[in-house]
């Protein structure tokens, strides 16, 4: 018999297979939500995420820096309800400068070489999501949390 999978399983797993987030922001109390490519850091702990710095997400992150990511693996089909899984992750974002830009925008280019020119444009701005906690869903109704504190 094996042992069933933990919630950092499931949340890698899903995090591996997945190259697009929801990422909603806050603009003076009303939500805001954008489609982006993200890269996870290898101990789940971070997101890096890039955007253009003329953008509405990007004032969004600066005004107020709490963030929620949605990713899921939903097929649109009628089995998701069984075997979808939907994560929340919930932190705080901020625009990282120096070695640590160069090293998270490197990581983020190799998990999208599509988006080299992109990543590498003097107004794009590398922003690492410090998680906080992450909400896992799966089997329609399971809900297990996950804090990289833990």
């Amino acid at each position: 018999m094996s042992q069933p999978e933990s919630v950092r399983e499931v949340l890698r797993r899903v995090l591996a297979s997945q190259r697009y987030a929801v990422l909603a922001t806050d603009s003076a109390g009303q939500p805001y939500t954008s489609l982006m490519a993200f890269a996870a850091s290898d101990d789940l702990r971070e997101f890096t995420l890039i955007t253009e710095r003329s953008t509405h997400k990007y004032a969004n992150l600066r005004a107020n820096p709490r963030v929620a990511l949605f990713i899921d693996n939903r097929e649109n089909v009628g089995t998701d309800t069984r075997d979808a899984v939907a994560v929340t992750a919930l932190g705080e974002a901020q625009e990282v400068a120096g070695e640590e830009e160069a090293r998270l925008r490197r990581g983020y280019v190799a998990r999208h070489p599509y988006l080299e020119a992109f990543a590498g444009s003097a107004s794009s701005a590398v922003v690492r999501v410090r998680l906080k906690s992450c909400l896992v869903v799966r089997r329609f109704e399971e809900v297990l949390e996950w804090r990289p504190d833990d």
